[in-house]
């Protein structure tokens, strides 16, 4: 897939497993199938409390033993994810108390009766576009963008899986189009960039959201919700968006634990326009961050990525600020 709109399905999506997470069903499955699909279910209830930390190892150990090639999830009644079995990050999924940063979903559905567009930056195999474009999240136009090349046939195999009701590119999110990258490390949900020749071999194009909405791919005369998960260079794409964020966008970006410099939240506060938000659940709701000392004291957990919420827009402040005790 090259760094243009696609839409067309791959030439073959085949799938034996199915898993439904609202039923707790199992379809497809052998004997041999449905005790490893258990045991993933246990490690992901066991290592919950820590961050999953040691899951991976577990899903390594089932995946040795089990070549069972995809299962595909159904997230809802209108949503259907597909994952590598036994995949060390997706399938936590597989553990139907757990929910998937849990604060995203929870806005997602507050605001699904808002006619917005979707912009998955650094979508990964498209978990969130699968969902913002369902039915029970409000059924939204959604653009998922990746750098990874084995990341995005995974994102278009999901696109099939569900009609082809949202656009992916190819691509790599920067400050600016033009530049080329290629991609760093050997996990799938953790990749990285760095920057490459045109002719190197794997090289990824570089694109940014401003350039998006001056090819018509993003449309700013409607709201617009951003979702940053791009490794690192979260501060360079929003460089590349000060024209998006001049209209009515709200921008989620993660904030890693790990970072006790809160350097996302710093830009943003100091380099841009943009009003700051994050849920503190002691306050039961989203609050303004005015001073990073909050984050601080929301940030309890090394290993786990938070998210701020940075917006421009009254509208989008009107919508973060009604938000309470639903979210957790």
């Amino acid at each position: 897939m090259d760094a243009s709109l696609r839409n067309e399905g791959p030439a073959s999506a085949g799938r034996t497993l199915a898993y439904d997470r609202e039923s707790g069903r199992l379809s497809g499955a052998r004997l041999v199938e449905r005790l490893a699909v258990a045991a993933l279910q246990a490690g992901s209830a066991a290592t919950a409390p820590f961050g999953h930390r040691g899951y991976r190892l577990g899903c390594k150990v089932v995946s040795s033993a089990v070549a069972a090639g995809d299962i595909a999830i159904r997230l809802n009644s209108d949503a259907v994810f597909s994952m590598p079995f036994a995949d060390g990050y997706w399938s936590r999924l597989l553990n139907g108390r757990y929910i998937y940063e849990a604060v995203i979903e929870a806005f997602l559905r507050g605001v699904s009766d808002v006619d917005y567009v979707f912009v998955d930056g650094g979508a990964n195999f498209g978990y969130w576009s699968v969902l913002a474009t369902s039915e029970p999240f409000g059924a939204h136009d959604a653009l998922a963008i990746e750098a990874s090349a084995l990341n995005a046939s995974r994102l278009e195999l999901n696109v099939w899986l569900n009609g082809g009701r949202f656009r992916c590119i190819h691509a790599a999110i920067g400050g600016a189009d033009g530049g080329f990258v290629r991609i760093t490390g050997d996990r799938h949900e953790a990749f990285g960039t760095a920057r490459a020749g045109a002719d190197e071999t794997g090289a990824v194009r570089t694109i940014s959201l401003d350039g998006l909405m001056t090819k018509g791919a993003i449309d700013p005369a409607r709201p617009v919700v951003v979702k940053l998960d791009v490794e690192g260079v979260e501060i360079e794409a929003l460089r590349g968006a000060e024209r998006l964020s001049a209209g009515d966008a709200v921008f989620i970006c993660e904030e890693h634990g790990a970072d006790r410099e809160h350097l996302v939240s710093r830009h943003l506060m100091g380099a841009t326009s943009l009003r700051l938000y994050v849920f503190d659940a002691a306050a039961s709701g989203f609050v303004r961050v005015r001073d990073l000392s909050v984050l601080d004291r929301i940030k309890r957990h090394s290993w786990v990525g938070y998210n701020v919420f940075a917006t421009g827009s009254p509208f989008w402040e009107e919508k973060l600020q009604r938000m309470g005790g639903g979210l957790s």
